[in-house]
């Protein structure tokens, strides 16, 4: 019997994009009457992308935090635990498996599902009905898919389906012609390609014909697309761009190239040609997965050199 789901995962964007295949699986084994989603309101237009999803409940855990005594956040906060309640649900399932996330689920109404001690970082099993085993080792993807087909009582199927699209969007900082996406920005000095690497690689793409499009999400971002873009024959570094508008950008692009960032397995989900570049991180976790046209590269403690990110090109998109 298909069945009304809450699914809470919340943030960040690579995580939110690692959910997508479960919800698609739900989808073909009829097991949701309805799947509603909670989710960071930074991140509710990534989430309603998916076409399985039916409601996105946003919250602002992140900006909570800081401002919980303040009278505007206690009307926000009770106003998202009233539309949690709103609905009794047949699954509650926290793929998060953080305190904050049990939080949400326990605030909603419905039996509650979520990973068990050896599975998840905090001890949460009394928040939930049920708990479940799903290993470690599995990619993120899959643990969510494990996870969701162990609540709802099917088998994990076959393929991987993000279920996610985007139109391609014109801009007027954009002339038409081909372009590549450069995702050089990360939250993590750690996870970061030398510039040298991107100016090189900026440079070879150039002599393909391509544009080089630099986005950034903060001063300090934006500074390093410029010293980028002021490298390259043909380069573009756009102004600060909303969530929806970089879906758009990522949407048209000939290549998106990028480090372990949430924008990089965005692109791939789409089925942009995508190369991720791996340096501080492990793939086989939580790098690029089950996408046709996209590659990972380099490892953890093992940066990539600029020859094997164009040997990665070359086999993705051209």
């Amino acid at each position: 019997m298909a069945k009304n789901i809450l699914l809470v995962k919340t943030s960040s964007l690579g995580d939110v994009i690692h959910a997508m295949p479960a919800v698609s699986d739900v989808y073909s084994q009829s097991a949701a009457g309805g799947l509603d989603w909670v989710v960071e309101e930074s991140l509710e237009s990534i989430a309603r992308l998916h076409g399985g999803v039916r409601n996105v409940i946003p919250v602002a855990i992140r900006r909570w935090r800081g401002s919980w005594w303040r009278s505007k956040s206690r009307i926000q906060i009770m106003g998202s635990l009233r539309r949690l309640r709103v609905q009794e649900y047949d699954a509650i399932i926290d793929a998060q498996g953080l305190f904050k996330s049990a939080l949400l689920a326990l605030a909603a109404r419905g039996r509650r599902y979520g990973l068990d001690f050896h599975s998840s970082r905090e001890p949460l099993g009394v928040f939930y009905h049920h708990t479940f085993r799903v290993p470690w080792e599995l990619h993120a993807v899959e643990r969510n898919r494990l996870l969701m087909a162990k609540a709802l009582g099917y088998e994990v199927p076959e393929g991987c389906n993000y279920g996610v699209t985007a139109t391609p969007r014109s801009f007027d900082w954009l002339s038409s012609g081909p372009y590549a996406v450069l995702l050089h920005a990360s939250s993590g000095d750690d996870k970061l390609w030398p510039e040298p690497n991107w100016m090189a690689l900026g440079k070879a793409l150039n002599v393909l014909g391509m544009t080089c499009v630099l986005p950034w999400g903060s001063t300090r971002e934006r500074e390093r697309s410029m010293r980028i873009g002021e490298s390259l024959r043909d380069a573009v570094v756009p102004p600060g761009l909303q969530l929806d508008q970089v879906g758009g950008l990522l949407a048209g692009a000939q290549i998106a190239v990028g480090v372990d960032t949430g924008l990089t397995h965005f692109a791939a989900a789409l089925g942009i040609p995508t190369v991720g570049i791996y340096i501080a991180t492990d793939p086989a976790a939580t790098g690029i997965y089950g996408c046709a046209r996209a590659m990972n590269i380099g490892a953890f403690g093992a940066a990539p050199a600029f020859s094997q990110v164009m040997a990665a090109i070359e086999t993705v998109a051209l």
